[in-house]
């Protein structure tokens, strides 16, 4: 006989249970659940964005041995709300102008939450045809919002450092069969070094791919960027050195200032390099100014792209994680990730699995919180939200030029504000010093959330607006506490 275990029900110490019972039982965790996570999406227009919490205070809310009893899930949900709450950080609110983090609209929460409900496996069409087609769609749609070529094939990913992966990796596919090999199959040693080249000021999530690709951090070829803008003239220079194919990484939207590479000349470049160069654009956050008339210019020619990487958690307001790729050529991206095995063959009438074009098997539903917020907010919907996220850093961008504390470090030419504060007589490690302390200050403040950064040796302050929520008082607030922390520092320039 086989030997029984203890049983797993939604009330371990009740003993077993009926599957109807348990799933009755499930109703009540999740409704008790629904109602701890809409008082807190309640509370994000005023609660505190986020304080300094230590190591050392998380770990003593945390910690503990492993449970030998369970305890009832809805009480475990309780209990971990309560103990991380110190280090829960409000970055799905109005107030967070940290990094490039987006908040994540109603229709997209209820998407996702549905997606875990229902617990589809998006590998191949036998495992949830729903979700398989799903994902089709939502491509599709994003190709059509973004004004993308539609023979474009790609995938839905954890995020754009995922898609960077993926687009590098068909990259490095295409470079290969120039060269008369197949780096999947064959690897890349014995042969000479892919030959990348980027700017200066290329994300660090491009160089983490290219290492984990073995195109290597060291052999990259990086190309000055002036402004954070790479600088033609030197890329130029550094493809006429190289005979043969390559592959060139461009930025639709830098993170420092949200600067734009020239996409349209880069991609001339590309196209006449007499080795061939694979173009591939980190449209994280960028991507999304094609959405309005006045801004598609800065980002004109990523339809040109061989491979574009870009986040749905960004300015799309999903929930973490979500991401996209998009590859001109299918056969080097599939060549990349196709996997021959009699347990996973796909649907041949399917068109598309998800398992010949990522690296994943099993993956997580994602695409439905893409769908339901595509379905309720269209194109008009999320163009009015750039607009809107726009309008606020160029109105904060106003305000640091007129408020003798401050400074702009870099100009605003999308949803970035780059500035700092100033003081007179004070030297360039003096104000760095000065701006790290206003750093830990609006942290401690707690009213707002910005990330710093250090910006062609000057530290300064980011505040990034993308998120759907964000409005005139929060704006207002986010004046009051860079105000109030250059009062508290004794920053006057009066």
């Amino acid at each position: 006989m086989p030997v029984q275990g203890p049983s797993i029900t939604c009330s371990p110490q009740q003993g077993t249970t009926s599957t109807d019972e348990a799933f009755a039982a499930s109703a009540a965790i999740l409704g008790r659940t629904a109602e701890l996570a809409a008082k807190y999406v309640a509370s994000l227009a005023q609660r505190p964005v986020g304080k300094p919490v230590s190591v050392v205070q998380l770990a003593a809310a945390l910690e503990e041995p492993l449970p030998e009893q369970g305890t009832p899930p809805a009480a475990a949900v309780e209990e971990w709300l309560s103990r991380a709450e110190p280090g829960i950080v409000a970055s799905a609110g109005p107030r967070y102008f940290g990094f490039v983090i987006g908040g994540t609209t109603a229709a997209a929460l209820a998407g996702d939450w549905l997606a875990s409900a229902i617990d589809q496996n998006a590998c191949l069409w036998a495992t949830s045809p729903a979700a398989v087609q799903t994902e089709l769609v939502v491509m599709r749609w994003l190709k059509e919002l973004f004004q993308l070529p539609a023979d474009w094939v790609g995938a839905l990913t954890s995020g754009t450092s995922n898609a960077h992966l993926i687009g590098l990796a068909a990259a490095r596919q295409w470079v290969g069969a120039q060269l008369g090999f197949d780096p999947a199959r064959d690897g890349l040693s014995g042969f000479e070094p892919v030959p990348v080249v980027c700017s200066t000021a290329t994300h660090v999530s491009t160089t983490k791919a290219l290492a984990t690709l073995g195109l290597g951090r060291s052999t990259v070829r990086q190309v000055p960027a002036p402004g954070g803008v790479i600088d033609l003239g030197a890329l130029a220079a550094t493809l006429q050195t190289i005979g043969g194919p390559a592959i060139v990484i461009a930025n639709a939207g830098e993170v420092n200032t949200g600067a734009f590479d020239p996409l349209d000349k880069i991609a001339d470049l590309c196209q006449f390099h007499p080795g061939g160069a694979w173009l591939h654009v980190d449209g994280a956050f960028g991507l999304c100014a094609r959405l309005c008339d006045r801004l598609a210019p800065l980002v004109q020619g990523v339809e040109r792209a061989d491979s574009l990487a870009s986040d749905g958690h960004k300015w799309l307001n999903l929930p973490y994680d979500c991401g996209f790729v998009f590859v001109r050529n299918p056969e080097a991206l599939r060549s990349a990730f196709s996997a021959d095995a009699a347990y996973i063959a796909p649907e041949p009438d399917a068109g598309w699995d998800p398992t010949s074009h990522m690296p994943e098997l099993s993956r997580r539903f994602r695409g439905l919180a893409a769908w339901c917020a595509i379905k309720a907010y269209g194109r008009i919907g999320y163009r009015a939200l750039v607009e809107r996220c726009v309008g606020w850093a160029d109105e904060f961008g106003r305000w640091v030029q007129t408020t003798r504390s401050l400074e702009l470090v870099a100009p605003v030419s999308l949803n970035i504000v780059c500035f700092r504060y100033i003081r007179a007589g004070l030297s360039t490690v003096e104000l760095n010093a000065l701006n790290r302390a206003a750093d830990a200050a609006l942290r401690e403040d707690g009213r707002v959330f910005l990330s710093s950064t250090v910006w062609q040796e000057k530290v300064a302050l980011r505040a990034a607006f993308n998120n759907w929520a964000t409005g005139p008082e929060d704006l207002a607030l986010l004046k009051a506490a860079v105000q109030s922390v250059a009062r508290n520092l004794e920053i006057c320039n009066d």
